[in-house]
């Protein structure tokens, strides 16, 4: 487990960065992308990875940039173990009739076209290697069903990772490479709170739940990085927010008040 090389797409901040740090302190060594290399730089110092730790500005929707991304780490450590498709990005929560062409396009390109670049250039890889690998896909509402008004982009574009995902567990049975679904639930990340910049009301009113359901980065990646290095079964899916979890939260709220968004919290 410890001399793993894993690759972290959107490894500068929130999820992502969790993630490489947890990486990092079970003796991995690691490789981030970002959209801009002053982002990577300071992702990397932050990290304190030394000679562990690597990055390169990746535009994920962009195939070949994704490729030089895997040469890199190749170039760097040798190869590839561990592969995360974790680049996205959501949008307002709002109709979809009102959102900008723009936005839309947004989405999908990162979170469904940059996943199928990212799982596309580290199929091949693993495969071309001995030993290969794992991909990662990365969930987020939508992925298993979910519905919500004001979600239909990020939704729709979540539930596409998740059928290419399926198709991809197929795709590789019987070789050396494996792919897993990474699902971290409701985590508090500025992402998650960006969603409600034009609609602060229903922001309050979101609070609620995900003040019950949800939890910080530093809560989640740890383990979620302990269960990727050791996952050994194609199709494996690890799950922090568990039905049975959820249960017990909802069922403990009124014992157990929580603020994921208080300063310093």
């Amino acid at each position: 487990m410890s001399a793993q090389v894993v690759v972290v797409t959107g490894g500068t901040r929130g999820i992502g960065f969790g993630l490489a740090r947890e990486f990092l302190a079970r003796g991995s060594r690691v490789v981030i992308c970002g959209r801009t290399s002053e982002a990577v730089e300071q992702a990397l110092e932050s990290l304190g990875g030394g000679n562990h730790a690597t990055g390169l500005a990746t535009d994920v929707t962009d195939r070949a940039a994704v490729q030089a991304l895997w040469d890199h780490a190749v170039a760097t450590f040798g190869r590839v173990d561990v592969w995360v498709n974790n680049a996205g990005v959501s949008a307002p929560r709002g109709p979809l009739s009102a959102a900008p062409t723009g936005e839309v396009a947004t989405v999908v390109d990162i979170n469904l076209i940059g996943t199928l670049n990212g799982a596309a250039v580290a199929s091949a890889g693993l495969a071309a290697q001995p030993g290969g690998g794992w991909i990662w896909n990365m969930e987020g509402f939508g992925s298993r069903g979910e519905h919500q008004p004001g979600m239909a982009i990020y939704g729709a574009s979540k539930r596409a990772v998740q059928y290419l995902t399926e198709a991809l567990v197929r795709e590789v049975e019987g070789s050396a490479v494996k792919v897993g679904y990474l699902s971290p639930g409701i985590v508090a990340t500025d992402l998650l709170v960006r969603d409600y910049d034009a609609d602060p009301e229903g922001f309050e009113k979101a609070k609620k739940i995900f003040n019950i359901l949800g939890d910080k980065v530093e809560t989640v990646t740890p383990w979620l990085a302990q269960q990727v290095l050791g996952a050994s079964k194609n199709g494996t899916r690890v799950a922090w927010l568990t039905k049975r979890k959820a249960m017990w939260r909802f069922m403990s709220a009124g014992f157990n008040k929580r603020d994921l968004f208080a300063q310093g919290a």
